[in-house]
């Protein structure tokens, strides 16, 4: 597969998942020392990876969680951010000033707080506790992804809120056979789009649910900075509250379709397009087998096989448009 470097993608995802035992210890003694809020914390893409966790745990606990960005939770601070809260960071290179600064608010205020780091001596590897995986920016997603679900998933369990974390977790030891028969999956149908749309510079992205902080992060982080493509992105269910006047028949819309709860959510703006839009690529990772995965785990999986998915696209289109994913005019190249 272009760009695709097997031995990179099993030390990343097997890596991730071999964090596991670190990570049952970080929550045995959180748990043990008391919590009354959750906060996770990022900025751009390691701010949207969080919204699906906070999905996630606001459905099945009694927790208060709220995911921040860094930067405004320092300057609007949260009455309920205290010693009794643990704040979760990521950030692969670990120097993210506000994310950097984010964690020093924290800290400063007794806050327990859980860094997620490529690197051991990154910036961010002064919290409390800290899980260290090393990823490039192509399977970052992936690595942060499977942290966090077994992270989120150990903490309800050990709050008595989810009892099949043992089960779940056993299934996440190592995902790279599974991840790489998904990109094996995908790869024709990503080249096909690259193909299709090397001269399109708008695309329009909907999704909901586990995959809203997904679309979210391509749109900004993949198709507008390492891409510089116009794009609009909306969550499925405001899709018709405005949103859905802009799409023409030429409109490339890129729809995101998981297996959780607000899955009818996606149908509903599928049926729009089907009618109204002749440019509709829809991803469902439903489409997808995973072997090894419980069908009643696939929706908390979702969010990974979606960054596998789309690492194809991602890949044919630097192919097709000859822009190398690397490639920045402004992000940390000018002062902002």
């Amino acid at each position: 597969m272009l760009g695709f470097d097997a031995d990179l993608y099993q030390r990343v995802i097997g890596g991730a998942g071999a964090l596991r035992s670190q990570i049952d210890a970080i929550v045995d003694e959180v748990a043990a020392t008391g919590y009354d809020s959750i906060f996770l914390i990022g900025s751009g893409g390691s701010y949207a990876a969080m919204w699906p966790y906070e999905h996630l745990m606001t459905r099945l606990s009694t927790v208060p969680v709220r995911s921040a960005i860094a930067a405004e939770l320092v300057l609007t601070g949260d009455p309920r951010l205290t010693e009794r809260s643990i704040a979760i960071f990521s950030s692969l290179s670990g120097t993210t000033k506000e994310t950097v600064a984010a964690l020093e608010y924290c800290r400063e205020r007794g806050v327990t707080t859980i860094a997620l780091t490529g690197y051991a001596d990154s910036p961010i590897a002064v919290a409390d506790h800290v899980l260290v995986n090393w990823a490039d920016d192509e399977t970052a997603s992936e690595s942060v992804d499977i942290q966090l679900l077994l992270l989120t998933t150990a903490l309800l369990h050990r709050r008595g809120e989810f009892d099949d974390y043992e089960r779940l977790a056993n299934e996440l030891a190592d995902l790279t056979s599974v991840l790489t028969r998904v990109q094996e999956q995908a790869d024709p149908i990503a080249e096909a789009f690259a193909k299709k749309h090397v001269e399109t510079d708008y695309h329009f992205l909907v999704g909901t649910g586990m995959l809203w902080g997904f679309t979210y992060n391509y749109s900004m982080c993949i198709l507008e900075e390492m891409q510089w493509l116009r794009t609009t992105r909306v969550h499925g269910a405001e899709f018709f509250h405005g949103s859905l006047e802009l799409i023409d028949r030429d409109t490339s819309l890129l729809l995101f379709v998981g297996e959780d709860e607000t899955r009818p959510l996606m149908d509903r703006v599928l049926r729009f397009a089907e009618t109204y839009n002749d440019d509709t690529t829809v991803v469902d990772t439903a489409d997808y087998p995973l072997d090894g995965i419980s069908p009643e785990f696939r929706e908390f999986v979702g969010p990974i096989v979606v960054d596998a998915i789309t690492i194809r696209f991602s890949k044919h289109l630097e192919a097709a448009r000859r822009h190398d994913l690397t490639t920045r005019r402004y992000y940390r190249k000018v002062e902002y």
